[in-house]
C-alpha cells in the first residue's frame, strides 16, 4: 500500500508540474494547432500530372512540397499578409511565425523566444511582445518576465 501510495503522489506531482508549461506553451504562441491552414492571398494554378489543374486557395500547415517539382507554397503570402509560406526541406513552414523556420528556412530561435514576424524575439522582457508576439505593453510599462507591469 505504501509503494502504491508513492507512486500515485510521484505521478500527481509530475503531473502538476508538467501542466503549467504545456499550457503555457499553447496560450504565449497563440498558433498551436495541427490542423492549421493558410488562406492565400493570391490563389494559383498548380499544374500537377497527379491532381490535374485546380485552382489553390489554402494550403495546410505541414502540406508536402518540392522545391523542384511541386512547389506549392515558396514564398506565398497567405492569410493578409499575417502569414509567409516557403519550402523548407519537404514541408510548407510560415517564416513569420515558426520558430524552427524564422524569417528563413532553417533558421532557428533560441530557447525562450518566439517567431515574431520573422525575427526570434525573447517575449520575456521586450515592450513590444510581452509574453507573446504582438501583445504591446502600454506606453512606459515595462515588460517583465512576459508581463506588462509585474513588479
Amino acid at each position: 500500500m505504501a509503494t502504491f501510495l508513492l507512486k500515485l503522489s510521484t505521478i500527481l506531482s509530475l503531473t502538476i508540474f508538467l501542466l503549467p508549461f504545456h499550457s503555457q506553451t499553447a496560450l504565449s504562441t497563440g498558433r498551436i494547432q495541427d490542423d492549421e491552414e493558410y488562406v492565400l492571398d493570391n490563389p494559383f494554378v498548380n499544374n500537377s500530372r497527379l491532381r490535374g489543374r485546380f485552382l489553390t486557395t489554402v494550403v495546410k500547415k505541414g502540406t508536402h512540397c518540392d522545391p523542384v517539382t511541386n512547389n506549392v507554397c515558396d514564398g506565398v503570402s497567405a492569410n493578409n499578409g499575417t502569414s509567409l509560406l516557403h519550402c523548407c526541406k519537404t514541408h510548407c513552414r510560415n517564416v513569420l511565425s515558426d520558430k524552427n523556420e524564422c524569417g528563413q528556412c532553417g533558421h532557428k530561435c533560441a530557447f525562450g523566444e518566439l517567431c515574431c514576424n520573422g525575427s526570434c524575439t525573447n517575449v520575456a522582457n521586450n515592450d513590444a511582445h510581452c509574453g507573446k508576439c504582438d501583445t504591446a505593453c502600454s506606453p512606459g510599462v515595462k515588460c517583465e518576465y512576459g508581463v506588462c507591469g509585474y513588479s
